[in-house]
């Protein structure tokens, strides 16, 4: 068996977010967040359940960062809750919010462990929301003060900052299909929702780094790497359409100063544009979303597999990239395709150059169980990370600058609309009395961890040599 051995200098982390693991959501004098009020409407959460006590790690973070550190991992990704910080949204900040964080940064240090900060992992202060939410252009001057409250705080010892969380997800997901807060179903409102994020995130970069010496500051996207289901021209042009949609739309911004036009055409084709001016775009916007940024993060958690839909069944090419079957799909439904990781991060690399990247998630979700001796055995889990990290050091290999991983999530939490039904943790969560429990996967990674090393095995997946 050989033995795969990653950069000297490559961090091995975990990931979570404020909403998903804190909860003590009207304590410390933190204020409603837009998923507070969306996990309170009925019917938006599928078990009826919400974050206000989700994994109590705003009682329980010091159990929190001695499980990083029993894991042996050099880096943790959190994010800070605005709601907490700034209950509303703009003005004074809660001193006992930042109080919560400053400890735990001071102890993530002195436990050897790198805190990289997430500042919006999509809990919007509601007061903001009332205000217009994102697609307001005021929110952008929001965001940014309070990034300079939290830098302030922060800055001389945090060192890497993520301004947004997939902006993607609470535009698309937030404003033009209704899945996540705020639940809105307005595509233009979507449009205006994705510049002012990319915009505040521009504006955000030159406070972080004035108040915090130093720092190392990106965005994380979720790319989706996208394959024709068949050689057609149909396919091929579904598919282009998609990697504008999901991708470009995103990426073309930070690093080529532009929308691309192609996906702009689809959005007037579609009636969510009156024509190719994008109104919400002022003078000098797209050099500050342009400004350079150190880091990408990369969340990966699947492909997707474009057929057109323009055209009868009949008249298309055969498929040649067919759907996984169930046995090769995560209990979210989403497709187990590694080589996906490979594909995305070296195209990344080609077409944009970050200066670096980071797999800021990569996960998966499975019914867990405990066995009756406690222990948690998670194969499915352990094989779907050595399958991906096999992937990621094949892309280092063919020259991605890719310089750490952070496995969704250290913890099972809220999973946002799929509230406790979905289970990506390392570390077993009982909802009942709230104890942790590392599961396998969470000792297999630690191994991984602290070797430095990832076995060199394990057979080829369904749909991999497409």
């Amino acid at each position: 068996m050989s033995r795969l051995t990653f950069p000297s200098a490559f961090l091995w982390g975990a990931a979570t977010s404020a909403y998903q693991i804190e909860g003590a959501a009207q304590l410390g004098g933190r204020g409603e967040s837009v998923w507070d009020r969306y996990a309170g409407t009925k019917g938006m959460i599928s078990d009826g359940t919400n974050g206000s006590v989700a994994c109590d790690h705003y009682h329980r973070w010091q159990d929190d960062v001695l499980l990083l550190k029993q894991l042996g991992l050099t880096a943790y990704r959190f994010s800070t809750g605005w709601s907490r910080v700034m209950p509303n949204g703009r003005g004074a900040p809660n001193q006992e919010g930042l109080d919560f964080y400053d400890a735990l940064v001071d102890m993530l240090l002195a436990a050897g462990i790198r805190p990289f900060v997430t500042l919006n992992h999509w809990d919007l202060p509601q007061a903001l929301q009332d205000q217009g939410g994102w697609p307001s252009r005021e929110t952008c001057s929001a965001f940014v003060e309070y990034a300079e409250h939290v830098a302030r705080r922060l800055g001389d010892r945090v060192k890497d900052w993520t301004t947004h969380n997939e902006p993607w997800c609470i535009a698309h997901l937030g404003w033009e299909t209704g899945e996540h807060a705020p639940g809105k179903r307005d595509p233009s409102a979507a449009l205006r929702a994705a510049h002012h994020l990319l915009l505040s995130h521009g504006q955000a970069i030159p406070v972080l780094r004035r108040d915090s010496p130093g720092a190392r500051v990106g965005i994380v996207l979720n790319p989706v790497p996208g394959y024709a289901a068949s050689p057609s021209d149909a396919d091929a042009e579904a598919t282009r359409a998609f990697d504008g949609f999901i991708n470009r739309w995103y990426l073309d911004p930070l690093y080529r100063g532009s929308y691309p036009a192609d996906a702009i055409a689809d959005r007037v084709r579609r009636g969510h544009l009156r024509g190719p001016e994008l109104p919400f775009v002022e003078s000098g916007d797209l050099a500050v979303i342009g400004t350079q940024t150190d880091y990408l993060g990369v969340n990966y958690y699947s492909r997707a597999v474009l057929r057109s839909d323009a055209i009868p069944e009949e008249e298309n090419a055969p498929r040649t990239v067919l759907a996984a079957p169930a046995g090769e799909r995560t209990e979210m439904g989403w497709e187990i395709f590694p080589r996906g990781l490979h594909d995305l991060t070296v195209r990344i690399h080609r077409d944009y150059a970050p200066e670096r990247l980071y797999l800021t998630e990569m996960g998966a979700a499975f019914p867990d169980a405990r066995a009756g001796s406690g222990a948690v055995h998670d194969a499915r889990r352990v094989s779907f990370l050595g399958e991906h990290l096999r992937e990621a050091h094949r892309a280092i290999a063919a020259g991605a600058p890719i310089d750490g991983c952070f496995v969704w999530s250290l913890l099972d939490n809220f999973e946002w609309q799929f509230g406790y039904t979905k289970r990506f943790g390392l570390v077993w969560t009982d909802f009942a009395n709230l104890q942790r429990t590392p599961k396998d996967s969470a000792h297999w990674y630690r191994e991984v961890a602290t070797s430095n090393v990832v076995d060199d095995k394990g057979p080829l997946r369904a749909g991999e040599s497409t």
